[in-house]
C-alpha cells in the first residue's frame, strides 16, 4: 500500500543528492519467526541534511507502517521533517510552520487531533500536526496528494536561506539529541516492533537506528514559553 509512497520519497532523496549509508545487516531488513511480516530501512545523507532515515513495516493485509525521519545539520535550526519543532515559542512555529498550518487546513481529515490527544502537545509536536491512521480508503484517498504536498513543503523550507537561524548549532545538536531522548522513552512503535520482532532486536533498532542521539548524556527538555 505505502510502496508509491516509498518510491516518490527516496526518488526526491536521490534528486537532491542524496548518498546511501550502510547500516548493519540485522537492522537494514528483518522477518518475524513466523515470517508474515517484514522490516526494512534505509538510512540516506544529503546536503543540509545530516541524517535521514526511512523504516517500512509489511504485515500484509494486516498491517502497513511507512515511518520517516530528517535530521537537519546542526547549523539549522528547522524542525524535523515530520515539522516536530525543536522549540515551542511562537516566534519559532511561525517562522518554520507556516506550510504546515496551510496544509493542515487543506487536509482537515489529517489533523490528528483526536488520534494524538494521548500525547504532550507541547514537546516535539506541532500544532498542525497531520496524521493518517485510517484504513486503506483513506490512504488512497487524501493521502496521496497530502504526501506529495507535504514533501514539496518540507522541501521548501529546507531551501530556505540560513541567515536567519536562530540558534546557535551546539543548542541544535543539544535539542536533537533531547528529541531523541524524549522520543526513544515514549514512541509506541516499540511495542509494536517487538511483537513482531522480539525485544531484543527491537531495543537495537530503538537506540541504534531510530534514535541514536539518544544514547546521549540525557539533557532536559526545551522549556515551554507561554
Amino acid at each position: 500500500m505505502f510502496e508509491p509512497f516509498l518510491d516518490e520519497l527516496h526518488a526526491q532523496i536521490q534528486a537532491r543528492g542524496g548518498e546511501s549509508l550502510a547500516i548493519p545487516n540485522d537492522l537494514a531488513e528483518c522477518r518475524s519467526a513466523k515470517g508474515n511480516s517484514v522490516i526494512r530501512s534505509w538510512l540516506w545523507q544529503l546536503p543540509g541534511i545530516r541524517r535521514w532515515r526511512v523504516t517500512r513495516l509489511d504485515a500484509g493485509e494486516s498491517l502497513q507502517v511507512l515511518n520517516s525521519v530528517a535530521y537537519p545539520e546542526y547549523n539549522r535550526d528547522q524542525a524535523v521533517l515530520d515539522f516536530q519543532p525543536l522549540l515551542q515559542k511562537p516566534e519559532y512555529l511561525a517562522h518554520h510552520l507556516e506550510d504546515l498550518r496551510q496544509l493542515h487546513e487543506r487536509f482537515p481529515d489529517l489533523n490528528g487531533e483526536e488520534t494524538m490527544r494521548s500525547f504532550d502537545p507541547h514537546q516535539y509536536f506541532s500544532p498542525w500536526l497531520l496524521f493518517c491512521r485510517g484504513n486503506a480508503e483513506q490512504a488512497q484517498g487524501s493521502l496521496p496528494a497530502a504526501f506529495t504536498a507535504f514533501l514539496a513543503s518540507y522541501w521548501a523550507l529546507h531551501d530556505r536561506p540560513q541567515t536567519s537561524a536562530c540558534l546557535h548549532p551546539d543548542e541544535v545538536h543539544r535539542l536533537q539529541d533531547a528529541y531523541d531522548v524524549y522520543s526513544a522513552e515514549r514512541d509506541p512503535a516499540h511495542g509494536l516492533f517487538t511483537s513482531h520482532f522480539g525485544k531484543a532486536w527491537s531495543d537495537r533498532f530503538l537506540q541504534d537506528f531510530l534514535f541514536p542521539g539518544s544514547g546521549h548524556v540525557p539533557v532536559l527538555p526545551p522549556a515551554i514559553s507561554p
